[in-house]
């Protein structure tokens, strides 16, 4: 598990009215595609990359556009033990979604052109680059007929 000597977080906290319950849902979509975590209530955070800011940045007018309203702060957690806390909660999400991946592809009616597809939306997500992506991006490969892993 990579790690900075200290990780930098980005977080989102915002409130966006209960109707139309729409709205409330285009959002939360969109930060589960980021594979952002919830905190606390609406209180989401992701690692502190230039993508991921303006991933936030754009979500946060867009809840403003939907009648809420947003915050976006960028921190650093203080307490021994949180940043690997937080770090594994990443790295399990990602984790489960490249096993269900490994999984299918063991299928020998595996749908190798979906499961591409699948294995970069979580890719995406993978801040901190899990060697077990690696090894499905390499399983992939190779039933695709590129290199063997």
């Amino acid at each position: 598990m990579e790690q900075p000597p200290e990780t930098q977080w980005v977080l989102l906290v915002y409130k966006i009215p209960r109707e139309p319950t729409a709205s409330r849902a285009q959002v939360w979509r969109k930060l589960k595609r980021l594979g952002a975590l919830l905190l606390h209530d609406a209180v989401w955070v992701l690692p502190s990359t230039p993508w991921t800011r303006e991933q936030f940045q754009w979500l946060t007018v867009e809840i403003g556009e939907l009648g809420g309203e947003a915050h976006l702060w960028e921190s650093h957690l203080l307490l021994n033990g949180q940043v690997d806390t937080l770090i594994q909660q990443f790295q399990a999400r990602v984790g489960a979604a490249y096993q269900e991946i490994l999984e299918e592809l063991s299928q020998e009616d595996a749908d190798l052109v979906a499961l591409s597809r699948k294995y970069q939306l979580i890719r995406a997500q993978d801040y901190f680059h899990s060697a077990l992506g690696t090894h499905v991006r390499e399983r992939l490969m190779s039933a695709r007929g590129g290199f063997p892993s």
